[in-house]
């Protein structure tokens, strides 16, 4: 028990430094901004081994599903059919390309709400993910636990094509 709360205590700490760091370095006008950044930190610390949390997911979605959120509100506007979508395309997109991570699936909801353009993929996204990644990079070969983060750095999300809920 006393190795779990410490493990505990160590990712927290981890965590709170790493969005932190994200939030100050963009210096986004607004958090929400980040949001999705929130789930990737929660991946990279406490889910480590997860297919989901390795870089080729992690940076992957985090790309393609702002991107696809960017270009639906650059082209469409923001109206309520542009976000349903923004969002099945990129929902399609990283799943045949076995890049899938979560809390980017938020991300072209965010950057159509957001009006975001180009510059918010590279100055607040990919920095934010960036920022993120390098402190839980650093921070799984400083503390508690065994596993390194990443545990593979092209390991494809999800595993298999077989992502279906149907046998087919």
């Amino acid at each position: 028990m006393k190795t779990l709360m410490l493990r505990l205590a160590w990712v927290l700490f981890g965590s709170s430094i790493a969005i932190t760091l994200a939030l100050w370095v963009t210096k986004a006008n607004s958090p929400l901004l980040l949001a999705s950044l929130g789930g990737t930190t929660l991946f990279l610390f406490a889910l480590t081994t997860a297919p989901a949390a390795q870089p080729r997911a992690v940076f992957g979605a985090h790309l393609i599903s702002s991107l696809v959120g960017i270009l639906a509100y650059q082209l469409f506007g923001d109206a309520f059919w542009v976000y349903v979508i923004a969002l099945v395309v990129t929902i399609g997109i990283l799943l045949m390309l076995r890049c899938v991570h979560p809390p980017a699936g938020a991300n072209p909801l965010i950057m159509i709400q957001a009006h975001a353009s180009f510059i918010h993929l590279g100055i607040t996204v990919m920095v934010g993910v960036t920022i993120i990644f390098i402190v839980a990079f650093i921070w799984s070969r400083l503390g508690v636990g065994v596993r390194k983060y990443p545990v593979s750095w092209t390991q494809a999300s999800p595993p298999t094509l077989n992502w279906s809920i149907w046998d087919i």
